[in-house]
């Protein structure tokens, strides 16, 4: 695999914090992104069965008369945060189609799939843990919170016990 350019991760740390500064003083809240992922799940879920949607007291806080699932912020956010990654992967050349693929011969639908399980399984143990790791690091971190320190101290040491696993296939 050829040398990709990357944006300086000093740089890109400081532009994250600068968001983050500017997310506290124009919204009044932190960073996330779990919540507009639940947002959009039952906004969906309540197009495909507007009546068992629309009498669940949990949903009908967010869908039902006079109601939208885009009356959020965070909705707005995800959709930024998107646009972001196509400037940034723009402004980096390597914005292009197709699919990384690692040294294992394993299918490109294989791989989406996987990649597609990944995901729900992240945004369920995010509405589960009642938030997400964007939420609980910069936003928690960012207001000294204890626990959120500690979460991102267990991230990493996760991380760090689990690389020798995966290591090979990304050689």
């Amino acid at each position: 695999m050829p040398h990709q350019k990357l944006w300086n991760p000093y740089l890109a740390g400081v532009a994250l914090g600068l968001v983050l500064l500017a997310s506290f003083l124009v919204m009044g809240n932190g960073l996330g992104a779990s919540g507009a992922a639940n947002r959009a799940a039952i906004g969906a879920a309540y197009v495909v069965a507007p009546d068992a949607v629309g009498h669940d007291p949990y949903f009908a806080k967010y869908v039902g008369p006079g109601k939208n699932v885009l009356d959020d912020w965070l909705v707005f956010e995800v959709l930024g945060v998107f646009l972001g990654g196509v400037v940034g992967a723009y402004s980096a050349g390597r914005l292009r189609r197709g699919i990384l693929m690692g040294p294992r011969p394993v299918p490109a639908w294989g791989r989406l799939g996987l990649a597609l399980a990944g995901g729900i399984l992240m945004g369920v143990a995010a509405r589960l843990a009642r938030g997400c790791t964007s939420g609980q690091a910069l936003t928690g971190g960012s207001l000294l919170s204890l626990g959120s320190w500690v979460f991102m101290m267990m991230v990493f040491a996760g991380g760090y016990l689990a690389a020798p696993l995966v290591r090979r296939q990304w050689r």
